[in-house]
């Protein structure tokens, strides 16, 4: 068991990130059992939940003309434009089936907010916005993360760089995510967490 003071924090293990979904990530179901075995070492485990409005800003299908993976400019920077996704409510948005939910404490949706995307688990792509989990952790005695699930290079990457931000110490562990790698997004990604003090494990 790790100590008390560490978190586990699964990223968007959901149906629509995992093959056959509607932005699945290759081997994105691979990683599973990995996660599953993982959580009975944290006292606290987090899983973070994409929930999208239908009519999300990030969404290629919400700008008329747009292809998919373009780029927009937003009031908060650069935006990839998406194929929709892990809409609220729908089967997509369902975590996947053989993952483990019991053992989290907590389920952190993101992405909610119709005008602004939210890669990190722990701000909006505005960078300013909370999400919450940070106070959550600190009110766990949390000063530690292992960050784990889909995709390394956006979600997962976003999220271990808030972190290490934040003052926690971060961990992606690589063997338990998987990649989307869009133009080069996942050395770009690995830099930048590098750089915010992310370990890679």
């Amino acid at each position: 068991m790790r100590p008390a003071s560490e978190a586990l924090i699964v990223i968007d293990v959901q149906n629509d990130f995992c093959p056959g979904g509607a932005l699945a990530v290759g081997g994105g179901d691979e990683i599973i059992a990995e996660i599953n075995a993982l959580m009975d070492q944290f006292e606290t485990v987090v899983l973070t939940q994409d929930w999208h409005p239908a009519g999300h800003t990030s969404f290629a299908a919400n700008h008329p003309g747009a292809a998919p993976f373009s780029l927009t400019e937003m009031p908060y920077g650069p935006q990839v434009l998406w194929p929709v996704h892990c809409v609220q409510g729908t089967g997509g948005a369902a975590f996947h089936p053989a993952l483990r939910t019991d053992p989290a404490q907590m389920i952190l949706r993101k992405g909610f907010r119709a005008a602004i995307d939210s890669y990190s688990a722990f701000f909006e792509n505005d960078r300013t916005t909370p999400t919450g989990l940070e106070g959550y952790l600190r009110t766990r005695g949390v000063t530690a993360v292992t960050l784990v699930g889909l995709a390394t290079d956006y979600c997962v990457a976003y999220s271990a760089a808030d972190a290490a931000r934040l003052g926690l110490a971060a961990t992606i562990l690589e063997s338990a995510c998987r990649a989307i790698d869009l133009n080069g997004s996942l050395a770009e990604a690995r830099s930048a967490t590098v750089s915010a003090g992310v370990v890679w494990g």
